[in-house]
This record gives C-alpha cells, structure tokens and sequence, in this order.
C-alpha cells in the first residue's frame, strides 16, 4: 500500500505543510543532540555508536510501531501511521518556498531581492553574483533539495516497505541526512560535535544516499533528454566534489540543455546549527568545472519544476503499476 501512503501524505503536504518551527523537528533537534552529549566521546566507535543511535533507532522504533498496528488494528492503522511518517519527512513545501520566492523576484527584475534570498536560504556570500549565476545556483541547490527532501525519501521508503519494513526506510533516510548535516554544523560550536562523530555520519550518509541519488538521476533522465543527461552523467559526474549529488546535477544539466557547475558561492554567515529552515541545508559546494549546455537562463527554472514533477509522476505510475501487480497477483 505503499503507493496510498505517498499519494496521502504528498497532498496533506501540499494543502497543510508542516510549519517552519515545529515541535518535531525541534524533538530531532534535541535527539541529536542529547546523543552526541553522552555518547560523543572522540573516538571513531563512539562517531558510529553515535550515528546509530540516532538513525537507526529512530527507523527501528517506527518499525516497531508499524508491526504493533498491524497486529493489532490491521493494515489501515498501519497505512495511516506511513501516511503520517511520510508527512513528516518528505514534501516539496520544505524548500519550494525559497524557490518561489527568488524565481518571483528575479521575474519582477528585482536580482538585488533575489540575490538577498539566495543568500539568506543557503547562508552564502551572492552579492556579486549576476543573473544567470543566480538562476545556476537555484537550480543547483533546488534540486539537490528535491531529491533529499523527496525522491531520496520515496526511494527508501518503497524499498523497505517492499519487504514489509513499512516506513523505516523514510526514517533512516531522513536522519541520516540530518544528522550528517546537522553535526558538521555543530562543529564549531560551544558544544560540538567530535571529528570522529562528523566522519561517521558523513560517510554513513554518502552510503546510505548512494542508491537514491542514482534512481533520482535515471528518473529525471527518463522525463527529460535521456541520450544528453546519461551522456552528462557518465562524462561529467565526477567533476562534482561529492559523488552523489554529482550523478544528480549532471543529469540535471543534460536532462535540461543547462550549464551546471563552476564557481562556488562562499559562506557568509556563521551556521546556526539549529536549522530550523527546513530548505536543504546544502552547503556552498566546491569550485568544480562546468558541464556543457546553454547558460542558466529564468526559462530553465521553469524547466526544472516540469522536470521535478514529471518525475513525481513517473515514481507515482511505477508505485501504481507495482501494487496493482502485487493486488492481481
């Protein structure tokens, strides 16, 4: 029923998203937290010790309640606390908001607004940046966002629950890519985070994002110009500095005609740690060379959403066709 769970939970989201401040991300915020207080002491087994905790633990105990609901009140008890899960950790509206509002303000001409946006969603210097620049970097950090935020989430969720797993896989998708990008924040700060503790949930992360960030990539190749992203990926991928997100905006850049790539936007301001914006939290990635395609122009951005959607779309035909096929089967 996986297929029911994602199409609720997506439009709950859409009509009531969850707010910026709310007390479920501030109760994460305070695991995390807690877990690097007590068992953060330095030391590489204590940098793992303290990402299980707080990621696995989390996906075991909305395992536990999953299997209790269907023991106990059937499977609709059990599909309504997927459809809940979901709600919480996926959803376009954790970051389309900056989107919008940059892409509202770049077509009005106000590139001043906009480059105060960019700025304040990603915590980077954009004063200098000019327009198509600007439209390259929203691209870039949008569809990072609409992975980790979405299609990242979908993959795990629909794997593990394919093996009766229910909502586990959102679980430990989700934090992991909290925790990852929440202590390399705390690093610095009055109470931070160890090396070893950051190293682990960095290297976690990268494994645990593997797979998504590649069915993201073959998902938005699919919907957009198959031959130019599947050419981009292979060839210009590993120009990126991190390996996933590289599969993800190569393809990107073929699947849309667009230029990705080059110079990187600088940090400006101090991290907060808290991330309370629920926008990405990407950071400002590495001078890497450009792929090929047309400068980033306002067309392309109106490109994306088609391509984010189609996207959305296709995963929602394939989860349709799956649970018909298990249902005649």
């Amino acid at each position: 029923m996986s297929f029911f769970a994602i199409l609720f939970a997506l439009l709950i989201e859409q009509v009531r998203p969850l707010a910026r401040h709310n007390p479920i991300h501030a109760a994460l915020r305070g695991w995390a937290r807690w877990v690097t207080r007590n068992f953060d002491a330095g030391k590489p087994q204590h940098g793992w010790i303290a990402w299980a905790l707080a990621a696995l633990l989390p996906a075991a105990a909305a395992l536990a309640v999953h299997w209790a609901l269907i023991a106990s009140l059937g499977w609709p008890a059990a599909v309504l606390w997927s459809v809940a899960i979901l709600y919480v950790t996926l959803g376009f509206r954790q970051f389309s908001h900056h989107f919008t509002s940059i892409r509202d303000a770049l077509d009005a001409g106000d590139e001043a607004r906009a480059r105060d946006l960019l700025a304040q969603w990603q915590q980077v210097d954009a004063s200098e940046l000019p327009r198509s620049e600007i439209v390259r970097h929203v691209i870039e950090y949008s569809v990072l966002a609409a992975h980790r935020h979405v299609f990242g989430v979908l993959a795990w969720f629909s794997v593990l629950a394919a093996f009766g797993l229910g909502p586990a896989g959102a679980v430990l998708y989700r934090m992991s890519e909290f925790v990852a990008r929440y202590w390399k924040h705390r690093g610095g700060q009055a109470q931070p985070a160890s090396p070893a503790v950051q190293s682990a949930s960095g290297r976690a992360w990268h494994v645990v994002d593997w797979l998504p960030a590649r069915v993201t990539a073959l998902a938005f190749a699919v919907v957009g110009s198959f031959e130019e992203a599947i050419d981009c990926w292979r060839n210009f991928a590993q120009r990126f500095p991190d390996d996933n997100d590289g599969v993800i905006l190569a393809a990107t850049s073929g699947a849309v005609n667009v230029r990705l790539g080059g110079e990187a936007l600088k940090p400006a301001f101090a991290a907060s740690g808290s991330q309370g914006s629920r926008s990405g939290g990407m950071e400002a990635m590495s001078d890497t060379e450009s792929t090929p395609g047309r400068e980033a122009e306002l067309g392309h951005l109106r490109s994306i959403v088609g391509l984010v959607w189609r996207s959305v779309v296709l995963w929602m035909v394939l989860l349709a066709l799956l649970t018909l096929a298990r249902l005649l089967g």
